[in-house]
């Protein structure tokens, strides 16, 4: 009887040695079958990227044979120059504006202790999000026209005696984009509150700090991810806006994706306008990357020990 239990001892691993190797595989593989849809999709874009980089060296109606530097000489002109300004500019004050009127929202959404109230704002923040950008851009005309809402309130009000024009002027396009990137900066920043335990909040207020204290040295600075994550999103997600520019600025705000696009509808000049993507990408890329250096740099200096 001990001579069969040893014997079957000894049997049993060598009975579950194969199975032990597929097993182990199929553990190592499950995490990246579970990224094979972000990773393909990844990788679609990847291609996009290289497709429209190639694309820029070639000439009109030859782009993928022939190739030339041109495109990049051409977009020294001074119109592409003011246009790329004019873009980096916009998105740029976009995301100061959403980022500011983030906070509130964001620290309302962390803090709230009733559920209904945290999902009705978490209904209104997403709200833009659910509704195409052309609505969205209709919805600001019908509001900013001149005989729009807006005016009419001014109008009716007795601030203004005559109608303000906020069409095809470059505030109408930033009411517009600070509009629809709002929700990219909210729900970043109000994570990273969330994430931040109250008792910091209670600590501050035991030591006599205002709440405007309490927020501008331990709320927001323990947050900072999620603001510096949120501000990049609008910025790189308005550098790239086309819908609510052409609608709100027309060719008078000509944004570099509407310059683009002018570039593809009726000229067909594919090479060009991969160009100027290309460098709407590595300026957007540029201003990203030294933003993260220079919020990295400062908590770096703010961590160090005073002398």
């Amino acid at each position: 009887m001990g001579a069969a239990s040893r014997a079957a001892l000894n049997a049993k691993p060598d009975a579950a040695g194969p199975d032990a190797p597929a097993a182990s595989a199929a553990q190592k593989a499950r995490p990246w079958l579970l990224l094979a849809p972000i990773l393909l999709f990844l990788a679609v874009l990847g291609a996009a990227a290289l497709v429209v980089l190639r694309m820029s060296f070639g000439t009109q109606g030859n782009e993928w044979h022939g190739f030339t530097l041109q495109n990049y000489a051409d977009l020294l002109d001074g119109y592409f120059m003011r246009s790329l300004w004019l873009t980096l500019k916009l998105a740029f004050q976009s995301m100061v504006c959403a980022v500011l009127l983030a906070i509130p929202v964001a620290l309302a959404m962390a803090r709230t202790k009733s559920r209904l109230a945290r999902r009705l704002l978490l209904a209104g923040v997403l709200l833009p999000l659910l509704v195409n950008l052309l609505l969205q851009g209709y919805g600001w005309l019908i509001i900013l026209g001149p005989a729009g809402l807006l005016n009419h309130a001014l109008l009716g009000s007795g601030l203004m005696h005559r109608p303000l024009m906020w069409l095809y002027r470059e505030n109408g396009v930033l009411l517009g984009l600070i509009q629809t990137a709002f929700p990219l900066a909210v729900l970043p920043l109000s994570s990273a509150m969330r994430a931040v335990s109250s008792s910091f909040e209670e600590a501050a207020a035991t030591l006599g700090a205002t709440r405007w204290q309490t927020l501008r040295h331990v709320l927001l600075p323990l947050a900072m991810p999620g603001l510096v994550s949120g501000a990049l999103l609008v910025f790189a997600y308005n550098a790239s806006a086309f819908a609510v520019p052409l609608l709100l600025g027309g060719r008078r705000v000509p944004m570099l994706a509407v310059l683009v696009h002018d570039q593809v509808a009726p000229l067909l000049n594919w090479p060009a306008a991969s160009a100027s993507g290309v460098v709407l990408m590595i300026a957007t890329l540029a201003v990203m990357a030294l933003s993260q250096r220079l919020v990295r740099r400062t908590q770096r200096l703010a961590e160090e020990p005073h002398a």
